[in-house]
């Protein structure tokens, strides 16, 4: 039995060696390696790039002037990569250009220790053949000036290299013949937007055509000494690189002693954005190059609207060096990523209080759920966050002052009756069917030390609506529920502000809940483990009372509807009726269930009417049916 072990050969064993099929290789890697073809114009600038820094390392004081010019023929359907770095002599185009795998960079970087230089793998110039038919290479290196070589391929299976006139300076031009589908990257202006994004943290300045100004010409906050406002270059920075929104405010991310060496800026989005939203959007730079371009899983899951670049030299690629290996080093640059945008927040609200008005007039739905994954973050937000309310977005302070110390919750989303009732309080009333607003309400409770009260809920309801005086006797509350109230309402006597307002129909979430999860698709809508939490949830329930119908005893209405009753009025019945219609019109109008037909309470407002007004003395004048029959003579 084997105990795991790699297993031992004897002498007498034969050791084969394993053939790779190199056509097959090449079209692997060049074609499937990377996910888009536009990391062919990274590669291969990263290839000028570390040309010129080899350069510098080989000839420090030589006659050097870095240079990257990438040129487009559209008629041609070429690109062109031109540099000015230290070339190639003949064995090194056989050594590391035309041989999978073997990087000099890599090498030179491990015996110089620089990390300017980019290339680990030496797979990069294969990527060429992702987008071409055919790719020249015609160079002249530093060490031999008077010499010029010129490599080409297609396919990059086989190669030719043959002696041409030395190039005027060192350096090297990279060819490409592009494919038919790849011909709209011979254009200038492509050119200009992917590499202004790939390109912004070189040293080494990148022109595309003649263009005198490069494309990495914005200035980076976070090298060198800035000229002007810190803050004003971050601003410029964010806005110049964060194409898809308007930056609020930036911040830095600055390195962690012994956690990470990232540095960068973080910046608040302009975005559009409600609840789980997700607008993260980071771009990850590796020694100066695009790296990652969505690397958003980088930012907490709550800050999606949270822009940035960071740079780093400890993060390890993959071999396509588009995404980044999860090892130690990532997960410390998640961790200092979150404390930095904490911090920057509350750089934000206690410096400059207009953008922090923005932010939280913007993105005060986000943060609400934002404040509840972060205990720093919730001490910031706490009095500062807008919440939405039955009177716009106010603050739980707000809230609690307006409640009399109490916060007001409605876990529906309000209509009919309920709506009513909030209005005739004139108490405003969170909005608890909003994205994390239940929960940070509750948590600010516990902070400020006052009462949630949820409207909607028993408990909730038990503090709003209050125990009659005294209670009913059955036959008057039997016939009240038999005059008032449809299957699937429950009659509650009780005495409720204001006065005015005879009877409140609140559906019971609880059984509304319990409902959907046991619909037939809800397995399917569902998520298994929410389904179950929602299930035990409602377990206490059997869902037979779908709404509470709150009658106010301390209403003159109700007083004088039940004294009729008493009396054997026979109006009583009629009045009944009328309070039934308007209940059942009432709540057509809002979220909650209703059995009731709206058309037969509309009949039935008619119908009382005209038995109220059937004892109306005789020899009164009609009502005309017009305004205009007032003036008319008799």
């Amino acid at each position: 039995m084997s105990d795991g072990a790699p297993p031992e050969f004897t002498p007498a064993e034969e050791l084969r060696t394993t053939e790779v099929d190199l056509g097959g290789l090449v079209n692997v890697l060049a074609t499937h390696l990377y996910s888009t073809p536009l990391v062919a114009l990274r590669e291969l600038v990263q290839n000028a790039h570390d040309s010129h820094t080899r350069r510098l390392l080989e000839d420090p004081d030589g006659d050097h002037r870095p240079l990257i010019r990438v040129r487009a023929d559209a008629a041609r359907r070429t690109v062109a990569i031109e540099d000015t770095g230290a070339g190639l002599t003949e064995p090194e185009i056989h050594s590391y250009l035309a041989t999978v795998g073997t990087g000099y960079t890599r090498m030179l970087r491990d015996l110089t220790g620089n990390q300017e230089l980019i290339g680990a793998f030496g797979l990069g110039f294969l990527s060429a053949f992702s987008v071409a038919d055919e790719v020249t290479v015609t160079t002249t290196s530093h060490r031999e000036p008077g010499l010029g070589h010129r490599y080409r391929s297609r396919g990059g299976e086989q190669y030719q290299v043959e002696p041409v006139p030395a190039r005027p300076r060192p350096g090297t031009v990279v060819e490409l013949a592009l494919k038919a589908e790849h011909g709209h990257l011979a254009d200038e202006d492509v050119l200009r937007d992917v590499l202004g994004r790939y390109c912004v943290l070189l040293s080494v300045p990148v022109h595309v055509g003649e263009d005198e100004r490069p494309v990495n010409s914005v200035e980076v906050p976070w090298r060198g000494r800035p000229e002007g406002d810190p803050y004003a270059v971050r601003m410029r920075f964010a806005a110049a690189f964060g194409r898809r929104f308007e930056p609020l405010t930036a911040f830095p991310v600055e390195p962690v002693e012994g956690a990470t060496d990232a540095v960068g800026l973080l910046w608040v989005q302009d975005g559009g954005s409600y609840g789980s939203s997700d607008n993260r959007d980071l771009a990850v730079y590796l020694r100066g190059m695009l790296l990652a371009e969505d690397a958003r899983d980088l930012l907490p899951r709550w800050a999606g609207f949270i822009g940035g670049v960071v740079e780093s030299d400890r993060l390890t690629p993959t071999a396509s060096r588009e995404d980044l290996q999860r090892d130690e080093h990532y997960h410390a640059l998640r961790k200092a990523l979150a404390d930095a945008i904490v911090d920057g927040l509350y750089e934000t609200a206690r410096l400059r209080p207009a953008a922090w008005r923005r932010i939280l007039t913007r993105h005060g739905n986000d943060l609400l759920g934002a404040a509840l994954c972060d205990e720093r973050l919730f001490t910031l937000l706490a009095d500062d966050v807008p919440v939405p309310t039955s009177q716009g977005d106010l603050t739980a302070g707000a809230l609690r002052a307006a409640g009399g110390g109490a916060v007001h919750v409605a876990l529906g989303s309000g209509g009919g009756f309920e709506e009513m009732l909030y209005r005739a309080m004139r108490v405003p009333i969170a909005r608890g069917d909003r994205y994390a607003v239940l929960p940070f309400l509750h948590r600010y409770a516990e902070l400020r030390g006052c009462r949630v009260v949820e409207l909607g809920s028993e408990r909730g309801n038990r503090e709003l609506f209050r125990d009659p005086e005294r209670p009913l006797p059955e036959h008057e509350a039997a016939w009240l529920a038999g005059a008032l109230a449809d299957p699937g309402e429950q009659l509650v006597p009780a005495r409720f502000d204001p006065p005015g307002l005879p009877l409140v129909l609140v559906p019971d979430r609880e059984a509304e809940l319990k409902a959907r999860i046991e619909d037939d698709q809800a397995d399917a809508r569902i998520p298994s483990a929410a389904l179950r939490l929602a299930r035990a949830f409602t377990a206490r329930t059997d869902g037979g009372v779908r709404a509470r119908l709150y009658l106010n005893l301390a209403s003159p209405a109700v007083r004088d509807l039940l004294a009729a009753y008493r009396a054997g009025h026979t109006g009583s019945a009629t009045a009944a009726g009328l309070l039934r219609s308007i209940k059942v019109i009432m709540a057509a109008a809002s979220s909650g269930p209703s059995e009731g037909d709206l058309t037969a309470a509309l009949a039935g407002i008619g119908t009382a009417v005209s038995a109220l007004t059937a004892a109306v003395p005789a020899g009164l004048p009609e009502v005309p049916d017009s305004p205009g029959a007032l003036t008319e003579e008799p």
